[in-house]
């Protein structure tokens, strides 16, 4: 089971490298086009990243509603919860 700062670490370092910002600069309250001047293109690499990284699937209309690096990592960790990894669903006190 990933955890939050696993998902986190590896969505910034990406974000840093493609980017090329400060890791440092990313934080869960950043925003992609506002504070990172990402556009769709880096969008859609970050998407495909994940995509292979984590085996989630991102359709263009979810893609659209992420506009910050903490809802980056609420999606991958939703939609891994969602996947079944043996046994219990994940434990659920991250959420509230």
């Amino acid at each position: 089971m990933m955890t939050r700062e696993q998902v986190f670490s590896l969505v910034r370092s990406h974000l840093a490298d493609e980017l090329e910002v400060d890791p440092d600069r990313i934080s869960e309250s950043t925003r992609f086009k506002e504070d990172l001047a990402a556009d769709s293109l880096d969008l859609y690499t970050l998407v495909q990243e994940l995509e292979d990284s984590y085996g989630v699937k991102i359709s263009d209309e979810e893609a659209s509603k992420i506009l910050t690096v903490g809802q980056t990592v609420d999606f991958v960790l939703a939609s891994r919860a969602g996947a079944p990894v043996g046994g219990a669903p994940a434990d659920r006190e991250q959420r509230h």
